[in-house]
């Protein structure tokens, strides 16, 4: 504050702490606070506007303006000065509010006579909750110190909202934080249904005591929490994974920089001069970080930005004691909740979890990955979930629509209990055709295979009723540690993978990296398009050393027993007659070393690219078998990222183009004798799995959870049938199949979910 008006904001803090202590409902409260704030600062208004919704302020409390406007007087965001700060997140300084842009003439306030006008957002964590706001009739700038004060006391403000100082029955009731029921549409990660409670994998923060009675003891508590976090990272860098990868070390050494550097000490201690508790200080640099990580588009200043939001965490759980959510107890029916997952740490949890809920993440992520591995539901890109949930409060969670519903109502919750116990009756069914094959009423057999990552998947083998694993991802034992593994070690895994399908085939996908499966200890070249960059084998074939490894590791793993293995990311033959010849290469190494060689070989790739549908049929005559990535192919086929969720919806795997490149492919494959499969997500959805038959894949692979449906539906079905109807869409020029499909399928009330 400036010294020729108000008071220093440490004075007006104290004043606040007494004025909160004071008895009195939320109303009171607020009010009170405008009238000491407006005489503190020698302003002519005070008032304070709290959201009501996302996207409406509303004013609850004024000291200057007309009274009867509180709870009358609301703004959307964006709207006039005030709606401009929520908006920002900025403070709007203007010596002539009625004249200044974006200005709103709110008539039932008064406020036209005020010309200066200052607001400064109520903010935590990058989530603005109100605006506050003083104002005087003479022209006049709000000086700096005036403005730093104004959002201390903010600060203040909004660390209170969350406590739920100013709630009270009635109008103000609005004002409560985390009791409402709340809802969010996100993005399906990964399908099912579950009901649980919240575990944050970051708790919420809620400081009781958000202003200092001693500067200096809260000076000396953040400079002890200050080293404690250096030494962490110390810790880290003395580790032998971390001090023998460059990348890694050099990530360490940049947090050890930002831990330590003096212009993020000087503000969060500037924070406890001003009067604010070491917790509130370091949060209210946390806010101003998340609020500058919202505007920047730089993709290197964000990650910078987010290593400081991950420090001040980090400093913020020293400072209150706290331990992470994978180290405190995890409740029964957890329902995971953060930001943003590695696969390393949802790993961590394991199957304690019934279900995840990120606020960011992608389809394609390794959690995305890991979830699916794990066979619990994942939604993602959940806005403001993390803001909303508290731990143990109750959420449901539909990854078949991608919806969240946290602290439900109780007529939702009942619909909702509804359609699970349906899916708990329909999965009884399933299991009763676990032993049969996958058999249409016409006669032709479907052989049914599951994909698999990890060994927490194997036990699905034989409970979900697959006939082997179609797809083994290499890639999650690479992208899940934090050094590269070595040959013994993978070759032991591969040994207990393959122990454990107990004779059933097991298709090994070579290391299948790059895009958007970085490893965490190899340096990830800057491309423009990673999905069509230096990824797959691309990579094996120019790092062989990684490669010759997983090779011999694979092996030694079948240690005589029958060996499938495919090469991922083929886009013309001689990729494949490279990698085929490596591996031959291997196994001639290991016979003249004595070891023992698989008693069957098949060397198999995926087709990922349109352009390998066109190789010579030599190719197809050399390859034991093909596998058809259908992931990546749609969006190869279609030009449409499937990270990208403006375009990825766009395209339907029963659009007529599609349906009619897989016929081609399977027709070409039979016609030279090559075993053809269809692998990936659309494999395990009934009805692209019958349409997949119909144009002639007799091998699908898939999750281990849609084995039962997919089996449920085939055995149901006519395919001849079912081609026809196809055929007769193809031909009227419909854009896709789908509709004519799905109303042959619900006419015969044939079992299956669109």
């Amino acid at each position: 504050m400036s010294d020729t008006r108000g008071v220093d904001s440490r004075t007006l803090l104290k004043r606040l702490r007494d004025t909160l202590a004071e008895a009195g409902e939320g109303q009171e409260r607020l009010d009170r606070v405008t009238t000491l704030i407006a005489g503190s600062m020698d302003a002519e208004v005070c008032s304070i506007y709290l959201r009501r919704d996302e996207n409406t302020l509303e004013l609850c409390a004024t000291e200057g303006l007309n009274p009867e406007s509180v709870h009358q007087t609301r703004l959307r965001f964006g709207q006039g000065l005030v709606g401009r700060v929520a908006t920002a997140a900025a403070p709007v300084n203007e010596r002539d509010a009625p004249n200044a842009r974006g200005f709103r003439y709110m008539p039932e306030t008064g406020e036209e006579i005020f010309s200066s006008f200052l607001g400064v957002p109520i903010e935590r964590l990058g989530e603005v909750l109100g605006v506050l706001v003083v104002q005087n009739e003479t022209p006049r700038d709000y000086n700096d110190d005036e403005v730093y004060g104004l959002e201390v006391v903010a600060m203040v403000i909004a660390e209170m909202t969350e406590l739920g100082a100013f709630t009270t029955p009635g109008e103000m009731a609005m004002a409560a934080q985390h009791t409402w029921p709340f809802f969010t549409q996100g993005v399906i990660g990964q399908e099912g249904v579950a009901e649980g409670v919240v575990l944050l994998h970051e708790s919420h923060v809620v400081i009781a005591n958000p202003i200092a009675d001693d500067p200096d003891i809260e000076d000396q508590r953040l400079t002890i929490a200050l080293d404690a976090l250096v030494s962490e990272i110390d810790a880290f860098l003395a580790k032998d994974f971390v001090s023998s990868d460059k990348e890694h070390h050099d990530v360490m050494i940049a947090y050890r920089l930002f831990a330590q550097d003096k212009g993020w000490r000087r503000r969060m201690r500037a924070g406890i001069a001003s009067g604010l508790a070491a917790e509130v200080a370091v949060e209210k640099e946390q806010t101003s970080t998340r609020s500058r990580m919202a505007r920047v588009t730089d993709p290197y200043l964000r990650e910078r930005l987010h290593d400081l939001d991950d420090l001040a965490n980090r400093l913020l759980r020293i400072l209150l004691g706290r331990e992470d959510a994978s180290e405190r107890g995890i409740p029964e029916n957890a329902i995971l909740v953060a930001r943003n997952l590695g696969p390393g740490e949802l790993l961590d949890y394991g199957r304690k979890l019934i279900g995840v809920v990120l606020e960011e993440g992608s389809v394609g992520s390794h959690a995305a990955v890991v979830a699916r591995s794990l066979a619990i539901p994942l939604i993602i890109q959940a806005k403001r979930i993390t803001r909303e949930a508290l731990n143990d409060d109750p959420i449901l969670i539909d990854g078949d629509v991608g919806v969240v519903h946290l602290r439900p109502e109780e007529n939702v919750a009942t619909a909702f209990r509804e359609k699970m116990a349906m899916r708990a009756q329909a999965q009884q069914e399933y299991s009763a055709l676990r032993d049969k094959p996958a058999k249409t009423l016409d006669g032709v057999t479907i052989s049914m295979q599951m994909n698999a990552g990890l060994m927490v998947d194997l036990p699905s083998l034989e409970v979900s009723g697959a006939e082997g694993v179609g797809l083994y991802r290499t890639e999650l034992q690479f992208l899940v540690r934090s050094r590269i593994p070595r040959r013994g070690e993978l070759s032991k895994l591969y040994t207990r993978v393959m122990d454990a399908a107990n004779g059933k085939p097991v298709v090994f996908r070579t290391l299948d990296i790059g895009s958007d499966k970085a490893l965490p200890y190899m340096k990830r070249n800057e491309e423009p398009n990673p999905a069509m960059g230096w990824r797959a084998i691309r990579i094996g074939l120019d790092r062989p050393g990684v490669m010759r490894m997983q090779i011999q590791a694979l092996i030694r793993a079948a240690n005589g027993r029958p060996l499938k293995i495919m090469f991922p990311f083929i886009a013309q033959f001689d990729e494949f007659r490279e990698a085929r010849s490596r591996f031959l290469a291997e196994i001639e190494k290991e016979k003249k070393q004595g070891h023992a060689v698989p008693s069957d070989l098949k060397i198999g790739a995926m087709l990922e690219t349109p352009s390998l549908a066109f190789a010579p049929d030599q190719f197809f005559e050399m390859a034991d078998f093909i596998s058809i990535g259908g992931n990546d192919l749609k969006q190869f086929f279609f030009a449409a990222d499937r990270e990208n969720e403006m375009v990825r919806r766009r395209y339907d795997t029963l659009n007529v183009s599609f349906l009619t490149f897989i016929e081609q492919i399977a027709t070409r494959c039979d016609s030279l004798n090559t075993p053809v499969s269809f692998c990936g997500e659309d494999a395990g959805r009934p009805v692209e799995a019958l349409a997949f038959a119909a144009m002639g894949m007799r091998t699908l692979s898939m999750r281990p959870a849609s084995v039962g449906p997919v089996k449920h539906l085939l055995r149901s079905v006519d395919l001849a049938e079912a081609r026809t109807v196809i055929d007769t869409a193809r031909r009227s020029g419909q854009q896709s199949v789908r509709p004519a499909l799905i109303s042959w399928l619900a006419s015969n009330n044939y079992p299956f979910r669109a």
